[in-house]
């Protein structure tokens, strides 16, 4: 059974979002994977305690994805097992006007994770060249430019280079980098859009914005594969997980978290000779107590 899943998910070379299937077609059934699931989340855990006790190092992941593609539900069932006090979930909104007031990596800069810290960004600096790709006149609130027409090809290929060298700069700063495209088939979304209006205890999660977004499907799909392809390097690379099957969603993001931690070669800290003599010292004092 293949479950190499950072090797099979991996963007290397050109990527093409048609011929990337949004369907888990492998041997792993979804018991079995549920299972795994359990065990991997406990071995996640002792990576974040390592990840914590080192300190010299830090991981952020970017989840990015359609509305209906689970990235809250996959933060909760990979997640939810480590220690709240070294990971810490990020979610991005609509800019706010302090934050339309400086260029558009700041609120994503001053959420990223501390050394020994998981961060996850659910939507990310990405938002910039999709939704604001899709609907260009959002930049126009960075009170910058004076038109439309100034977002031209030139203008996206800026935008990219800064990603890059905001994320180099991250990798070459103790900060590992993955990021993770839940695909997510039109079909399948349009079934999850129902399913929340059919249950009301879902119906929250439902809004009438989401089927103008939905109208644009075909250019999204173009945004994702856009970016993706000028932004996936070996110091940040982009894995691209099928997503309509939410239980293999999570396996595969689990594992793919789980590599790059191990990728770390993390150490629990030696203590100096000194330090060794000062445990054994209090060690001492509490059996004499």
């Amino acid at each position: 059974m293949d479950l190499d899943f950072s090797d099979n998910f991996i963007v290397k070379g050109a990527f093409s979002i048609k011929n990337a299937t949004t369907q888990y077609k492998g041997k792993l059934e979804k018991k079995e994977g549920e299972e795994m699931l359990q065990k991997e989340k406990a071995k996640l855990r002792e990576l974040q305690e390592l990840l914590y006790a080192d300190s010299s190092k830090s991981l952020l992941v970017v989840l990015q994805a359609m509305d209906g593609a689970g990235k809250d539900s996959l933060v909760e069932h990979v997640f939810g097992g480590v220690n709240p006090q070294g990971c810490e979930v990020t979610s991005f909104k609509a800019p706010s006007q302090k934050e339309y007031s400086h260029d558009f990596l700041w609120r994503h800069y001053i959420a990223l994770p501390e050394k020994g810290d998981i961060g996850i960004f659910n939507r990310s600096h990405y938002e910039s060249v999709l939704v604001c790709k899709i609907h260009p006149e959002y930049n126009l609130n960075e009170k910058v430019w004076d038109s439309v027409s100034d977002f031209d090809d030139q203008f996206w290929k800026n935008r990219y280079e800064s990603i890059r060298n905001f994320e180099k700069h991250l990798a070459e700063n103790g900060t590992s980098v993955i990021k993770i495209f839940l695909h997510i088939s039109k079909d399948e979304q349009k079934k999850r859009f129902i399913d929340r209006i059919d249950e009301q205890e879902k119906n929250w999660k439902f809004s009438m914005g989401d089927l103008p977004e939905r109208a644009l499907w075909d250019q999204y799909m173009s945004a994702y594969e856009e970016a993706i392809n000028e932004t996936s390097k070996d110091y940040a690379p982009w894995f691209v997980i099928p997503a309509d099957d939410k239980w293999f969603a999570r396996v595969a993001a689990i594992q793919i978290i789980i590599d790059a931690l191990e990728d770390m070669k993390l150490k629990f800290p030696k203590l100096s000779e000194a330090d060794q003599k000062e445990l054994a010292s209090a060690k001492k004092q509490l059996e004499n107590e």
